[in-house]
């Protein structure tokens, strides 16, 4: 079992910044129609905006405010899928033996969202990247936990999934649409978060992890439980 305190949250998607529009969603979820939707990054310089994708972009756009008038702080980030639509151009370039872009290559690496967010805010902590199934969020939170129980103040923790092209519905099945969430754990002992084994394996949950935590802070509840195959997560608020 692990304990901090959700001192701030953001979450985007398309149709959906304010916490106003997500308190809707969280009381009526629905699936959102496919959108090429941006989310704002004005504050970024436009430049740096050229060369973000729409992952990145909804990283940056939930991760800045939370750090907006902090010190430097730790940073993990999680995405089970990655930048699909920048690894999915390079993959036709391949395919039609054209020259790869070095700039594409290293924008789509799955690091690239922490190393550009270290550059744009000349940021030198630690800062981690997973690649982890869908239980991504849970994940990143333990590692948050581990690195405050090593005397971090605060860590920002970004999970975020892009839709991915097309030509890869047959195979991801778990973007209901693209989303991005971020949480400012500091510590405490607000919330605690233990894993035990199930028994059986979960059908999967209609809306992503992240989503249904942000769900679960919307409509005020104070338990929640996760589960990803046979590992199942059980969030609770303890005042």
């Amino acid at each position: 079992m692990i304990q901090f305190d959700i001192d701030q949250w953001r979450a985007w998607a398309p149709g959906l910044a304010s916490a106003d529009d997500w308190a809707i969603w969280a009381r009526h979820p629905h699936r959102l129609d496919s959108s090429e939707g941006q989310p704002d990054v004005a504050f970024l310089p436009a430049m740096q905006r050229r060369r973000l994708s729409r992952l990145a972009r909804m990283a940056f756009a939930v991760a800045t405010p939370l750090a907006a008038g902090l010190p430097p702080m730790p940073l993990v980030f999680a995405s089970r899928h990655g930048d699909t639509s920048r690894t999915f151009a390079i993959l036709n370039d391949l395919a039609r033996e054209e020259a790869l872009s070095p700039t594409q290559f290293s924008l789509s690496v799955h690091n690239a969202v922490i190393g550009l967010w270290s550059i744009l805010q000349n940021d030198t902590s630690e800062m981690t990247a997973l690649a982890a199934e869908g239980d991504g969020l849970e994940h990143a939170v333990l590692e948050a936990a581990l690195l405050i129980a090593e005397g971090a103040p605060a860590v920002l923790v970004v999970v975020t999934e892009d839709q991915p092209p097309a030509a890869y519905e047959p195979w991801i099945s778990d973007v209901s649409f693209p989303y991005a969430m971020a949480l400012l754990l500091k510590p405490g002992r607000g919330w605690q978060l233990s894993l035990e084994a199930a028994g059986e394996e979960a059908i999967s949950t209609q809306w992503p992890h992240a989503l249904e935590l942000v769900r679960a802070l919307l409509n005020g509840q104070s338990r929640c439980q996760h589960q990803w195959k046979r590992r199942r997560w059980n969030w609770q608020q303890t005042h």
